[in-house]
């Protein structure tokens, strides 16, 4: 096993400011502004963004002078140790440096290319194409008795004819959740309930009640109270939704892209545990 350098916490950070440092001068700094050197290794401005640019977002909430030190201090020793090593990388290490740098690489590639795919046409073109020119979706706010048997709930059918107060019925004797609030179900649209429970209650007019209803969960007596045609979210409601799909659906085009023009060759697995993945004794040199 190996041991792994971590980023200083939060606390560390801001205990970090007791130790004093020269000023850093304002002129314009850029990426290649130099922030500290160790020996002959320098550190910059790039490397404190970069460092900075990978942080959790709980770290947004320390203050810009305690973040700016602690990620200075933290490449500091990150270089003293760099610079103490000897000999050649563990096996650990060899292996971990390469996949860092497919990963940093692979990032930086895929960044790109969602950065032109995101595009306020593109959204507006995801949103119309999902919320508008489709058949208007019903939504139902209907109310259930649910009770064990199909003869109970025919007896509350009869009640129900005769005049007996549906919530009533449902807090005496619903065996469901929503019982003790008379049964109701509140809003929903198809794809909510179980199929047979939805059918029965579309083929109902506001204020009618079913006959009884078999369900997986039992029978049911269903009311429908009343319906309304759905409302269409806005573009700003569901743009974080849509923005994600965008991306989704750009990475995965452009690796298979990638994969539909460069020749992949997988070895034959079958001879190997799968167990292997876990022997990580193997980087122990």
């Amino acid at each position: 096993m190996f041991a792994r350098l971590r980023l200083l916490s939060a606390t560390a950070l801001i205990a970090g400011l007791a130790i004093t440092t020269p000023a850093i001068a304002q002129d314009a700094p850029t990426l290649d502004t130099v922030m500290a050197s160790v020996g002959d290794s320098e550190i910059t401005l790039g490397h404190m963004l970069a460092l900075r640019n990978g942080l959790p977002a709980d770290y947004d909430q320390i203050p810009p002078e305690v973040l700016f030190k602690g990620v200075l201090d933290q490449l500091i020793q990150q270089t003293l140790l760099m610079r103490a090593h000897e000999g050649p990388l563990s096996e650990a290490a060899k292996w971990r440096l390469e996949n860092e740098t497919r990963a940093v690489t692979a990032a930086d590639v895929i960044d790109r290319v969602l950065e032109t795919a995101l595009t306020d046409e593109a959204l507006q073109a995801a949103y119309e194409a999902q919320y508008t020119g489709g058949d208007e979706e019903t939504e139902y706010k209907a109310a259930h008795i649910l009770v064990e048997t199909e003869d109970e709930a025919k007896a509350l059918v009869t009640e129900l004819d005769g005049g007996a107060n549906f919530a009533a019925l449902a807090q005496e004797h619903s065996t469901g959740p929503s019982g003790p609030g008379g049964g109701d179900l509140g809003w929903f649209s198809d794809g909510v309930m179980v199929q047979e429970f939805f059918d029965a209650v579309a083929k109902l007019e506001p204020g009618q009640v079913s006959p009884p209803v078999q369900t997986q969960f039992g029978w049911h007596v269903i009311k429908l109270n009343e319906t309304r045609i759905k409302e269409l979210p806005s573009l700003d409601e569901v743009r974080g939704e849509l923005a994600d799909e965008i991306r989704q659906e750009t990475f995965n085009n452009y690796v298979a892209t990638l994969e539909s023009g460069t020749e992949i060759i997988r070895t034959d697995i079958s001879a190997y545990d799968p167990a292997l993945i876990n022997n990580t004794t193997l980087l122990e040199k």
